[in-house]
């Protein structure tokens, strides 16, 4: 089974909040809930019921995103620099790193069969009128 780290990671990961001090069950996990094949689901019901095989890719996708998350920070901490010698920074590795780091977070949503959550959104742009 993950461990309870490993399922926070997870959540986050894909882009739901965090639980507080509550903890989560297949009847009061809603904010996770999703209806697939007419059978009611959750992000909680499917990372307590993996299989060993299934657990060590989810693992495997949670150590691949943390080092994405990382290397966003990591890139960040160039920004005050455009040239240095012969090394010049590349203006879009924040937002390219960024990117990637979705776009695994998305292929986890994808793998656990769940829809991704409100703060990762479904990847596409919406044009708002005011």
């Amino acid at each position: 089974m993950l461990t309870p780290q490993q399922q926070a990671d997870a959540r986050r990961y894909m882009g739901y909040p965090m639980l507080g001090d509550t903890s989560p069950d297949d009847r009061s996990d809603v904010a996770y809930a999703q209806v697939t094949s007419g059978r009611f689901q959750t992000l909680a019901h499917r990372l307590n019921t993996l299989r060993d095989e299934e657990e060590q890719i989810v693992a495997n996708y949670l150590i691949t995103l943390a080092g994405l998350e990382s290397g966003i920070s990591r890139a960040a901490e160039n920004l005050d620099t455009d040239k240095a010698a012969v090394w010049q920074r590349n203006r879009s590795e924040v937002a390219d790193r960024t990117r990637l780091y979705n776009q695994w977070r998305r292929q986890l949503c994808g793998l656990l069969g769940i829809t991704p959550g409100p703060s990762l959104g479904n990847g596409t742009a919406r044009l708002v009128r005011s």
